[in-house]
């Protein structure tokens, strides 16, 4: 009698579901991470934002009484007219870029300051993965911030 060679078909039928079930679960963690890539241009255009703010506040330009009330786009930091104006450091976009340079806004109230970034609807981003910096301006001048938005809530992870 000759010995078996090979594998059995309940042997594949075992090794063709543990690859089904890493496939389950790596595709949406694959899907959420290359999500995060594509929304970090978002966050990266950000930045100059904050950077002017910051500025704005350590050279006293901005404050009046400890708040952001003296802010304007003649003390450096930029709002829309200025973005489309073309000031340094603010990025514009093409329409395949996640970043929407026209959906950025700024609010201020009291020593409160909102940066809001409202993306594009392209790659899987959605508008309503919003992308919003609030900053409270501190006795000491310093700025601290905090991150809420669309993109922290999405079902399957934040991806800012």
């Amino acid at each position: 009698m000759q010995a078996q060679k090979g594998f059995t078909l309940i042997e594949l039928m075992i090794v063709v579901a543990i690859i089904g079930i890493l496939a389950a679960v790596a595709v949406p963690a694959y899907q959420n991470y290359t999500l995060k890539a594509r929304f970090s241009e978002v966050v990266a255009a950000g930045s100059p934002y904050k950077l002017a703010l910051e500025v704005c506040a350590q050279d006293g330009r901005c404050n009046a009484g400890g708040t952001f009330t003296a802010i304007s786009v003649a003390s450096g930091v930029p709002d829309a007219a200025a973005i489309t104006a073309g000031i340094p450091g603010i990025s514009s976009s093409t329409a395949a870029s996640p970043f929407d340079p026209a959906g950025v806004t700024l609010a201020i109230a009291g020593g409160v300051a909102t940066l809001t970034l409202v993306p594009r609807a392209v790659s899987g981003i959605v508008v309503g993965d919003t992308y919003v910096l609030t900053g409270t301006l501190q006795a000491d001048g310093k700025i601290t911030w905090a991150r809420t938005g669309g993109c922290t809530t999405r079902a399957a992870g934040a991806i800012c």
